[in-house]
Formats: C-alpha cells, structure tokens, sequence
C-alpha cells in the first residue's frame, strides 16, 4: 500500500486510528474486563454494596468473586460458561452452511448475475440493495461486493469510487438492516438473551427479535444510500480521469448457470417443504397448541439456515464441477471453520466476563443505579433512544466488533432498558443503529485498511481523509433517518419483530 499523505495521516482521524491501535487485542481486552469484575467484586461486598431488586424487592449484594466460594465458581464454571454460551453454538452451526455455499462459488456466482444483468439505471440502487443482501454470506460484501461495484461502475463510464462508495455504505453501514436473518441476528440474540437474563432467568431473545424493524430499515438503507450517493457523493466526485482502463464484467457461464438453476430448485424445494410443515393447522412444524410463534422452524431457524446453504451449495458445487465427492464438501465447512478460530478465542474471553458479571450481581447493581438515574432525569424514551444511539456509534472508534461492543454494553444497557419498562429487544434494536452508522467512517472497523487498498486501485493519493469525507454524508443521513424511524416505530407502538414488544413487565 502506497503511503498516506501527510494531510491524512496527521487528521483528527490518524489519532483515532493511533489511538485505537494502542488497545489490546479484544480477547485479551474481555480477559482485562473479567479481571476488573474480579477485583471490584471484592471491593463491592467489603464496602458493603447493595440494592433492592425491582422484581422481588429482595436486596441484593454483590458476590465476592474473591472469596473461597468465588474461586470455586470460577475454576468449576470456566469451561460450562464456555461451552454454553448462547452465540457459540449458533454462529458455527450457521457458518457451516454458508461455508458450502461460498466454497462452492453459490454466493459469488449468484451475486455476479444479479448484478451483471442490471439495466444501467438501476445500477445504483441494485448495487446498494445487493450489499445490504450480502450479509447473508458473513463479510462476502467487503471482499467481493465492494470492488466488484467500481469495476461496475467503470464499465459503464461513471466513477468506480462513486460504486465502491455506494456499496460500502450499503455493507458496512447498512451492517444490521436486512431482508433475511443473518448471521448477526442469533449473535446478538444470544448476547442480549444473556443480558436479559441477569434480571429475568428465563427470558428468551429469538434471532427473529429485530425482523419488522430490521427490514424495514432495510428498504430505508437502501433507499437513503442511494439519494445521497447521486445527489451528494457522484456530483462530488465528479468524473473519473484516471488511468486505469475499464473492466468487463464476467457474465456467468453455461455451467454456472445451470448450477445457479440447480441451486435455486433445491431452495425453493426446502421452501416448499417449510411451507407443507406450517400452513397447516397441523403441520408437523407447528409448535405446541399449533402455534407458529412457538414452531420449530421459527425457533430452529439456524437449523434451517444450515440445512437449506448446505444443501444449495453442494448442489451448486457437484453441478459446476468444483466438488467431485463428499470430501470435497467437507472442506468448504473447514474452509469456514479456520475463519472462526479468532472468534472462537475472543469468546472464551467473553464468556468468563460476562458470567463473572452476572455472577457478582455487579450487573443488576450497576442495572439498578442506572435505571434511578435516568428515571430521575426522567428524560423520556425517545431522548434515551438518541443518547444511546450516539453512545453506540462514537464507541464505534474505539472498538469495531459488534459482537464485542454488545458483549460489554448488553450487560449493563439491556437491564436498564428492563427496568425502565422497555424490552430488551428494544434495546437491541437500539444498539444495531448507533453500531451501524460509524462503521463507514471509523478505522477501528476490521476492513477499513482493505477499503483503503480498494480506492488507492483508481486514485493512488486516496487515504484515510479520502474515505472519510465521502462517507460522512451516508453516515448523517443514516442517524437522521434511522433515528426517526426507530422513533416513528415507538410512536405507534409497532412490533419489532413476531409478538415482539416494545414493553417489558416485571
């Protein structure tokens, strides 16, 4: 990579980068945290600290982890709180489907079809919309959707930085918004069940929890993406002068097509299927009493992720030659699998703080002082809903992982919300604003210096000041406008995602 000019390097936001870079690395970070929970806890219960739980009205006292009881908790529970912790099982079993459908070719293929037979006035939007999409496939969007988009753009005689642009803002920006549940969606389920569960046992957080909201949201992304991209950052850019010569894009062979055909039948075979087993009333898919809410298809949905990529891919991959046998198969899932191993480490880490946490009842002290704090100040649903936001997305300089932002603040904003009323889904669909909107402009995201390698292909002098001034715009008119919906969502009181509330009761 090209060195950054002495303009960017020595901008607000080089510090911020310098900054960041000076932290540990977040495993360790989670292993600083659990530490600390260890030593306050002990400082918490020889000072005394107390408070009364709302929902029992029992008081409650901070449990020294120090104590003899305390190292017994911590060498007994070490590899069950590992083990068990909600987001791990969900995230591998999801990634091992996909895996196969990207190993494959599958998400490639389809991706360059969508996108090579677009007509050249819809070239913004569906670029937009197909990066919005691509979290489906994990990081897909950044490695594949993003440079393919200025190659796009070039072939047709705009500026490929407009393309990239565009479809930066719908990957990274638009990280939660979707059609479809992703990945993310049981990752912070899982995180926020875990939260919710430090005031509630048996409180149960769907991967479904977010839906209405989030693909709604989805539709918003997109369409904001695209206004400001052709009123804002196209005229900005203005028309590309450089040397690099255009690109053609590489419609789908004969074979990828009768692959992509292939594919499609086996998904919409496993529609059917799911359809046969809940329209009727008693559909072997149904839940209990006959329920869809309860099915489960709807519960299980990570199961179905799996079975319904696994499958597609396989398909996909005997049909264009790239598997010839089972084993071939199977290495699309270790393909998958080894981009887990730094996950799996960070989760280790995670999983002690967070039932070191719970453990030591600093959780529900911290929950409860913050809950009289802010019903105190008595600022409102709504200004709380903007301060979180904001809160969100300036920590997003800081640290870049959703997963771990939400594993350090769930904790603590989920019973808060609880206690003030709010469900903790609310809470969640709170957090994925403010994580999105900065990720665009922050270096602390994990691609960044990868957007940077993309942009220098058409502009040598492109830096960090060069991708940050022309996200800012996507960024403010992400908080404008997500703001207002998520408000819009409180005003009429609508479900965030199936029998989803707004409200929680004690």
């Amino acid at each position: 990579m090209e060195k950054l000019s002495t303009k960017s390097k020595k901008g607000f936001f080089y510090y911020v980068e310098k900054g960041g870079n000076a932290l540990p690395h977040p495993a360790l970070l989670f292993g600083i945290f659990a530490l600390t929970i260890f030593i306050l806890s002990g400082i918490g219960s020889l000072l005394g600290w107390q408070g009364v739980h709302p929902a029992t009205g029992k008081e409650v006292e901070v449990f020294n982890l120090m104590s003899r009881d305390g190292i017994h908790f911590i060498l007994l529970s070490m590899v069950k709180n590992y083990t068990s912790f909600a987001p791990l099982g969900i995230v591998m079993v999801a990634m091992l489907g996909i895996g196969i459908a990207e190993h494959s070719g599958l998400v490639k293929s389809a991706i360059n079809a969508m996108l090579a037979k677009t007509p050249p006035h819809l070239i913004t939007v569906m670029i937009v919309f197909t990066a919005v999409l691509s979290k489906v496939a994990g990081d897909l969007g950044y490695l594949l959707i993003i440079p393919l988009s200025g190659v796009i753009f070039h072939s047709v005689g705009r500026n490929p930085l407009v393309g990239m642009s565009a479809a930066f803002a719908g990957v990274s920006g638009g990280f939660s918004a979707n059609f479809v549940i992703t990945s993310l969606d049981p990752l912070l389920a899982g995180l926020t069940q875990e939260a919710a569960q430090i005031l509630d046992p048996n409180y149960v957080v769907l991967p479904t929890a977010n839906y209405y909201f989030m693909a709604t949201s989805a539709v918003m992304v997109t369409i904001v993406a695209t206004v400001v991209t052709v009123k804002w950052v196209e005229p900005r850019l203005g028309r590309y002068t450089g040397d690099v010569p255009q690109e053609e894009i590489a419609q789908p062979t004969k074979l990828e097509k009768k692959g992509l055909r292939n594919a499609g039948l086996c998904f919409l075979a496993w529609f059917v299927l799911l359809g046969i087993g809940l329209v009727p009333e008693n559909g072997v898919l149904r839940g209990a009493g006959g329920g869809l809410l309860n099915s489960p298809a709807l519960i299980g949905f990570i199961s179905l992720l799996f079975l319904t990529f696994a499958t597609a891919g396989a398909v996909y991959g005997f049909t264009v030659g790239k598997y010839k046998k089972g084993a071939d198969v199977m290495s699309g899932m270790n393909e998958s699998m080894k981009s887990l191993a730094a996950y799996l480490v960070l989760v280790f880490f995670a999983a002690q703080f967070i039932a070191w946490f719970k453990e030591s009842n600093l959780g529900i002290m911290l929950a409860i002082n913050g809950a009289t704090f802010l019903k105190n100040a008595d600022i409102g649903l709504i200004p709380l809903v903007i301060l979180f936001i904001l809160f969100t997305a300036m920590t997003n300089f800081l640290m870049g992982s959703a997963s771990a932002k939400w594993a350090i603040m769930g904790p603590v904003f989920v019973p808060i919300f609880m206690l003030l009323g709010y469900s903790p889904e609310l809470s969640q669909a709170v957090f994925r604003i403010g994580d999105s909107i900065t990720n665009i402009i922050s270096p602390m995201m994990s691609f960044f210096a990868l957007i940077i390698v993309y942009y220098q292909k058409y502009d040598k002098k492109a830096g960090i000041g060069t991708i940050v001034a022309t996200m800012l715009p996507y960024t403010i008119t992400f908080f404008i406008c997500w703001t207002a919906l998520l408000i819009i969502w409180i005003v009429f009181n609508l479900p965030l995602g199936p029998g989803v509330s707004l409200y929680y009761g004690m």
